[in-house]
């Protein structure tokens, strides 16, 4: 029988590159089981998943059962707390044990930390002002000899942005 030969040619997956530092990452915030921190919106469902995310585990001194931090933002607070036993409930199934007997809600500004990720919706940055139309003019007539309409049009919101900064 024929050996067969290794179709990767000298390359590994990246996941198991990076299996060794995210276990060990998830299993300093008390995370026995990486899966729940990699698959937390399988676990708890998209919805949930969309306002609230696992922060850590912290295991009890002298008893059974570790508790479970979610972080939310103070609106969603109320929804995630009217969820907790049915949270408990799945992340018990992904450890297959009742690993968590307790869950607890942090809550946060929307804006979230500098260490991790809390914001949970889309960042709404506030929107430029309009150029003058002295500047737009300005920005035309530098872009005017160009034939291309899409770099004509990029040429002029450039030379607006340079005007706008240099006239401020």
């Amino acid at each position: 029988m024929a050996q067969r030969r290794p179709t990767t040619k000298g390359f590994t997956r990246t996941s198991s590159l990076l299996s060794q530092r995210i276990r060990k990452a998830s299993e300093s915030r008390g995370f026995a089981q990486s899966r729940l921190l990699t698959h937390w919106e399988e676990v708890v469902g998209a919805d949930l998943a969309a306002i609230a995310r696992p922060v850590n585990v912290s295991y009890a001194r002298q008893g059974f059962g570790a508790s479970l931090t979610i972080l939310t933002t103070g609106a969603n607070a109320p929804i995630v707390e009217m969820q907790k036993e049915q949270i408990r409930a799945k992340v018990n199934a992904v450890y297959g044990y009742n690993a968590i007997s307790r869950v607890r809600i942090t809550q946060t500004a929307p804006t979230g930390f500098a260490e991790g990720r809390p914001v949970f919706e889309r960042d709404v940055t506030p929107k430029k002002p309009e150029p003058s139309p002295e500047i737009k003019r300005a920005a035309e007539q530098s872009a005017g000899g160009v034939q291309s309409d899409d770099l004509r049009i990029a040429l002029e919101r450039l030379a607006q942005n340079v005007l706008t900064k240099f006239k401020t």
